[in-house]
């Protein structure tokens, strides 16, 4: 584990000098300055729950890819796709099987 600051510990600096933006006498240079802090915060929750549900589903979130060339640069795969791996999918309707289900919710074909 890192020696640094953890992403909690980041998320209560933020909260402290978001209230330290209150003292900003400018309007303006205030709401700016705190709308500046609301979107970090709220890119630290993203990356946390992301974080979170990568390594939920087996998926190291710090595993990065070395891109080779322009043409085998990895397509970006989105937050459901990333949700939805190691999940099937029925081969009758496509739609997704329920795990603990050895048939498909919605329209009843068999696995």
């Amino acid at each position: 584990m890192s020696d640094g600051p953890s992403l909690s510990d980041f998320m209560r600096h933020l909260q402290a000098i978001l209230e330290e933006s209150e003292e900003i006498g400018d309007r303006t240079d205030r709401e700016s300055r705190q709308l500046q802090i609301e979107s970090a915060i709220q890119e630290a929750i993203i990356f946390g729950n992301r974080f979170r549900e990568l390594k939920d589903h087996g998926i190291n979130p710090l595993h990065f890819v070395k891109q080779n060339s322009r043409d085998d640069a990895p397509q970006h795969v989105s937050k459901i796709e990333t949700l939805n791996i190691g999940q099937s999918v029925c081969s009758g309707c496509g739609n997704q099987l329920e795990n603990d289900l050895d048939f498909c919710a919605s329209c009843g074909e068999k696995r």
